[in-house]
């Protein structure tokens, strides 16, 4: 499978980009990705005071090539870099090995 991931670091970020990421996710970037062509699924993920990445799955190269090219020639300027007050530190191709769902289900927002 064909992943990508966009890492930003949060060290330098105002003190309260943890709550401006999750509201924007929530509010925005989540409806965003759901049903988005060529994508399998998209999941965002954070330490806080660290880092917050975004963690892609394609349906092909070619999809994951296409959005990767368009994403990294913006990524200074997109919400995630606005947010956080800086580009993304990672912007990698990676190999998706494989996906399990455990019997608790998939949430797609926590509560």
């Amino acid at each position: 499978m064909n992943g990508l991931t966009v890492r930003w670091s949060l060290t330098d970020a105002p003190d309260d980009v943890d709550a401006r990421l999750r509201d924007y996710v929530h509010g925005t970037s989540h409806a965003r990705f759901t049903g988005m062509d060529g994508l399998a699924y998209k999941t965002w993920r954070s330490v806080p005071g660290r880092w917050f990445e975004g963690c892609y799955v394609f349906g092909s190269d070619e999809e994951r090539v296409s959005f990767q090219e368009t994403f990294t020639a913006t990524a200074a300027e997109s919400p995630g870099s606005q947010i956080i007050g800086s580009a993304p530190i990672l912007i990698e191709a990676c190999e998706v090995v494989a996906i399990a769902e455990g019997a608790h289900g998939f949430t797609p927002l926590p509560s």
